[in-house]
């Protein structure tokens, strides 16, 4: 691939890599909802759902839209009911994220009174909230000088630097926001940190970066940015399987199960059947979904007689829609359902 040749010492000229990086974000920047505004509760909820959902799949599909339409203020989200917040996030997964949000907005109606706190420690003391979270609320919300340092941040300081230290080492983390402090800039953090990531997330992406388009690919040493960064963990994909039922009563209510445990606790689901017990049912929808190292494949049966067991109720028609249920289950539901 071309690449400039490094000229630039970010050591000594550390002002004008913060310049050129500037420069093009204020021409070139994306406008995104949450940087129209400077509310730190609408920050906090567009950080909370990117953790570990994409960009594109939080703004294409209207996932913050929606959130800041059904709890537009921090009071409201504090006094919604469970099953309204999980089926505003349902789509989204990770609905510990959902849960946690809302410890930290309740936390801040008790605490602060409904207003976010500015200092570091006050912030970090908030469930939820975490190195990362506290520094997007103090940069973003009140453009106050915090270092960020996310995936898109990490993988464009170990190519600028063509640092092989794997990411998700602890020096390999620390290393980062040690320079994520030093590049700083102090006077425009808000704008600052937004341009780096930015940065990461078009031009210095995943696999093989633009390095023709980059505003400070002069600052950048690697010679092989494609093959950085480096990761000393790997995931193994695990492969299961998943027997659910299909039933309606003849009222034409829907039998469905309400999970436990901390992953998908509240949420609804067709209930599960050892798969030797529907040896004779028909098999009316099967698919793959993924979820964290997980490759789930997915069966659907439809039964007209079944035992009930524990945490399975009929549920009417008219109120399926506000059950929330996790998007593989939902959108079996759908398919079956027209059967």
């Amino acid at each position: 691939m071309l690449k400039p040749i490094a000229c630039g010492n970010l050591d000594t000229e550390g002002e004008v890599f913060r310049g050129a990086l500037l420069e093009w974000f204020r021409a070139d920047g994306r406008d995104y909802p949450w940087r129209r505004t400077r509310d730190p509760y609408a920050i906090l909820v567009s950080e909370v759902m990117l953790q570990q959902t994409r960009l594109a799949v939080v703004l294409g599909k209207g996932y913050f839209a929606r959130f800041m339409s059904a709890f537009p203020t921090v009071q409201a989200l504090a006094e919604a009911e469970e099953r309204a917040l999980l089926r505003v996030w349902e789509g989204l997964g990770y609905y510990r994220r959902a849960r946690m949000l809302q410890a930290t907005a309740l936390a801040v109606m008790e605490r602060h009174d409904g207003h976010f706190p500015r200092d570091e420690k006050e912030l970090l003391a908030l469930p939820g909230i975490g190195p990362y979270t506290a520094g997007a609320l103090r940069s973003f919300a009140f453009d106050l000088p915090a270092p960020l340092v996310d995936g898109n941040v990490m993988r464009v300081f170990s190519r600028l630097f063509d640092d092989a230290m794997p990411i998700d080492s602890t020096e390999g983390i620390k290393s980062h926001w040690r320079r994520a402090g030093a590049l700083l800039d102090r006077d425009h953090p808000r704008l600052f940190n937004s341009a780096l990531m930015e940065l990461g997330q078009r031009i210095c992406k995943v696999g093989v970066p633009d390095c023709l388009a980059c505003p400070v690919a002069r600052f950048c040493q690697s010679r092989q940015p494609e093959s950085l960064p480096v990761k000393a963990k790997t995931t193994a994909i695990t492969e299961l399987e998943e027997h659910a039922i299909f039933v309606r009563d003849q009222e034409g209510r829907i039998l469905l199960h309400q999970e436990t445990g901390k992953r998908r606790g509240g949420l609804w689901r067709l209930p599960i059947r050892e798969k030797e017990r529907l040896s004779g049912a028909v098999l009316m929808h099967e698919m793959s979904y993924a979820i964290t190292r997980y490759r789930v494949r997915l069966y659907v049966y439809g039964l007209t007689e079944v035992i009930l067991q524990d945490g399975e109720s009929w549920v009417p028609l008219e109120e399926l829609d506000a059950h929330p249920m996790a998007a593989p289950y939902r959108k079996a539901l759908g398919t079956v359902m027209d059967y």
